[in-house]
């Protein structure tokens, strides 16, 4: 539940400088020489935009590994962590099932579109959409506490283990209503083209996570936990900490939109004037709430095999993981690249659509390839170094393991969520929802017959395997459904981008491989050998990498190099 968002003019964005004026006439060829308009001012200010929202990516990444790692180390991964991430769990899949975050990909189309009618209409229409989307929270809100006990039913057939998902429900489920403000608050900063402080409240999260944890740690309790010997104060501790993280974030997230200018009208009444902008909605929210439906019908089959399987904390720890990457790279350039699509579909600008289409398929193969070949080459010593405490070394290796097989599903996630975005952005929800019906099927599938021909701790990677599938499955999908809109979509520069990363890539690897390999039969101690084959591995891929891609020639490197240094 992602990932996962000043005013800006309300005439459209003009055609950045530079680009050929028969980019106008809607040829397909006039989008081929993107890789020009990254050296205008509309790819500078994409990237510097961009740029500071990745720095706060990166820390808000930073804090939520360590907080990954502070929960592993004090819950492990056995029964009581399966409990407490699969409670975690709920909020989100409720929040995804009847409202859905991907409400705000739809919402941000919205708000752009009302801004080009004027200060006035556009700041009534967003308060009464806000004041709709609030009472609807609160209503879904307590509706789901008072269910917490039929839900866990569904996925945990433990009695011990149920019991103890039952009480964290009932703590954590109210978290759907705070994530609701974020996603709204966020939406509305983002139109706004404030960008960086909705970044950074996830940090708060975080941090309050972290403070919870030492709280727990400092609480006296059995040494060895599991459902019956875990006392009150530590299971209220643990919901009412993680419950207050969400909280902050999403206070966080609405002071960042006051100190925009925003100011919340009381006078705004429900009933009628709430609803004019909700019925101009309706439309899209049949497709939305289809999207939400089979989204957590592929959510539930992956946890209740989870729970059967006893691997629900290490497929939440390793899909966390698998979300660094793309929350510190892709996250960012998705956030500042919505608005500009959104205003280009609403000025009916093809070539502009294509572009950034364009633009945001090559900087995410820059960045995240190298990624994937370095999680499938570090990921199980990674792993195995960083989960301490109460998870045990096979257990660290199994998440290890996961990551390393499922990583190479990371770059179609980025692509199919920024294809994604151009439907939206057109006001088009039937086709996300069509896509995603492709990616759940795949992935249904292939848990169905992992579960069925393979042992627990295979199923168990699996479940990771099988979103990637299905990101794999849907970036190919989505491709050929944009191809089919807008015909040539300029993948040629997409495509020389794609060859020369991953040229520069194998170099990379066969280098860090090289150096693992070697440091892996030198080293002496175990934790001192694994952080020398590590930092070993990393530094001569990295190296490697750099050196390659400076040789090939990849010049969004050498473009984001140049707009995110000061």
């Amino acid at each position: 539940m992602n990932d996962q968002y000043g005013n800006f003019p309300t005439q459209p964005l003009p055609i950045p400088a530079g680009t050929p004026r028969r980019a106008v006439r809607d040829k397909p060829s006039a989008v081929a020489n993107v890789s020009r308009a990254d050296r205008t001012h509309g790819g500078r200010g994409l990237a510097r935009a961009g740029g500071r929202v990745a720095v706060a990516g990166v820390v808000s990444r930073v804090t939520g590994f360590a907080r990954t790692l502070v929960l592993a180390a004090v819950l492990g991964a056995g029964v009581v962590g399966d409990a407490y991430n699969g409670a975690n769990n709920l909020p989100n899949m409720v929040y995804e099932l009847l409202l859905g975050s991907v409400f705000a990909s739809a919402v941000v189309p919205l708000l752009a579109r009302a801004r080009r009618h004027g200060r006035k209409r556009s700041r009534e229409f967003t308060q009464r959409l806000l004041l709709a989307a609030l009472i609807a929270l609160a209503v879904v809100t307590v509706v789901t506490v008072a269910c917490a006990a039929p839900i866990v039913r569904v996925f945990v057939t433990d009695p011990g283990q149920r019991h103890l998902t039952v009480v964290f429900a009932y703590l954590l489920l109210p978290e759907i209503f705070f994530y609701g403000v974020t996603v709204l608050a966020s939406a509305v900063l983002n139109v706004r083209d404030s960008f960086t402080a909705a970044a950074w409240a996830p940090v708060v999260n975080n941090v309050l996570v972290l403070v919870t944890c030492a709280v727990f740690v400092a609480l006296p309790g059995p040494v060895i936990l599991t459902p019956a010997t875990m006392t009150t104060g530590q299971v209220a501790t643990l919901g009412v900490g993680t419950l207050a993280g969400i909280a902050g974030q999403a206070a966080w997230t609405v002071a960042a939109l006051r100190r925009t200018g925003f100011r919340w009208s009381w006078r705004v009444r429900p009933i009628p004037y709430t609803w004019r902008p909700v019925r101009r909605a309706v439309p899209l929210l049949g497709w939305l709430l289809g999207y939400a439906l089979i989204s957590q019908a592929g959510v539930a089959v992956t946890m209740r095999i989870a729970f059967d399987h006893h691997g629900v904390s290490v497929y939440t720890y390793a899909d966390l993981l698998f979300q660094v990457p793309y929350g510190i790279l892709a996250v960012s350039l998705l956030t500042v690249l919505m608005p500009r699509l959104s205003r280009s579909a609403a000025a009916g600008d093809r070539a502009a659509v294509l572009a950034d289409l364009g633009r945001g398929a090559r900087y995410l193969t820059v960045a995240l390839i190298p990624m994937t070949v370095a999680m499938v080459l570090l990921g199980p010593i990674v792993c195995t170094l960083v989960f301490t405490g109460r998870v045990d070394p096979a257990g660290a290796r199994l998440i290890g393991i996961t990551i390393a097989s499922s990583a190479f599903g990371l770059a179609p996630f980025a692509l199919v969520m920024l294809q994604m975005r151009i439907f939206y952005a057109c006001n088009d929800t039937r086709t996300p929802t069509l896509l995603n019906l492709t990616m759940v099927t795949v992935k249904i599938t292939t848990i169905a017959v992992a579960a069925t021909v393979l042992p627990d701790r295979a199923v168990v990677v699996m479940l990771s395997v099988a979103a990637s599938l299905s990101y794999l499955a849907g970036a190919v999908a989505g491709h050929i459904l944009l191809r089919r809109r807008y015909g040539l979509l300029g993948f040629s520069t997409v495509t020389g981008t794609f060859n020369r990363t991953a040229a520069a890539t194998v170099i990379a690897g066969t280098g860090c491989l090289a150096t693992v390999a070697l440091l892996e039969h030198t080293r002496t101690g175990p934790v001192a050998g694994q952080l020398v084959t590590l930092g070993g591995g990393t530094l001569v891929g990295s190296i490697a990498f750099l050196a390659a891609a400076k040789m090939i020639g990849i010049p969004e490197i050498r473009t984001a190099r140049a707009l995110l240094t000061p």
